[in-house]
């Protein structure tokens, strides 16, 4: 993600715009590297040619393959623990309203890093213990917001008696589906009726019969 740079000095701030976007450049570069050839199969040449950089720049930024390959899961669980409270907050106070908020900017963020998503499920694997360990760190970061929309909707009344650790993880696994199955349901749905069909299992799920009604709205 890029860094706020509004408190620096001019050159300061203009020199960490220069380095932001070199090292965007080639970790873009590097998921499609990766989703052509696999991770080990990927030289620092190719990612150089493909991201039209010298390797000497590369290692100014990254230590190797393994560090670029954590820095490209980082990046997009980064848009996800970054940009889902945000887009909950404006959707107001009311837990499901903030619920549904909240999955349709996580799949928002899915579709607009397709391949990324993809390499994190495919390669996550290839990561040491520690890289590992900095992912299900981000992951549970990534899940907060929604888990506690679950959680207020719960205390609430709203919602039914339902496992919140559970329901969260299905409704990442749902988001992530996108990308995992895009090939498939690409033919099928615009990413703004995915949003709308699996919002609408999500509520269905999570409401209580009493509270159905008032969230006709998100449900038909």
């Amino acid at each position: 993600m890029a860094k706020d740079t509004s408190a620096l000095p001019l050159d300061e701030a203009v020199r960490a715009v220069r380095v932001s976007s070199r090292r965007r450049q080639v970790l873009d570069a590097a998921v499609t590297v990766m989703q052509r050839t696999g991770f080990h199969q990927m030289s620092m040449q190719a990612l150089a040619d493909e991201a039209q950089v010298s390797v000497g720049l590369i290692y100014k930024y990254f230590g190797g393959k393994e560090d670029i390959l954590l820095a490209t899961i980082v990046d997009i669980l980064d848009a996800f623990r970054d940009q889902l409270e945000p887009a909950m907050d404006a959707a107001g106070t009311d837990p499901i309203e903030r619920l549904a908020a909240g999955f349709r900017r996580f799949v928002e963020i899915v579709d607009e890093n397709l391949d990324a998503v993809v390499l994190t499920y495919r390669e996550s694997r290839t990561l040491d213990q520690e890289g590992r360990e900095r992912i299900k760190e981000l992951e549970v970061a990534t899940s907060t917001p929604l888990h506690d929309a679950l959680e207020a909707a719960i205390a609430s009344g709203i919602a039914g008696d339902l496992d919140v650790d559970l329901t969260t993880f299905d409704m990442m696994m749902l988001a992530h589906g996108w990308a995992l199955k895009h090939w498939h349901f690409a033919s099928r749905y615009t990413v703004d009726q995915y949003i709308t069909a699996q919002t609408r299992f999500i509520l269905r799920t999570v409401l209580s019969d009493r509270s159905a009604a008032a969230y006709r709205h998100l449900t038909e």
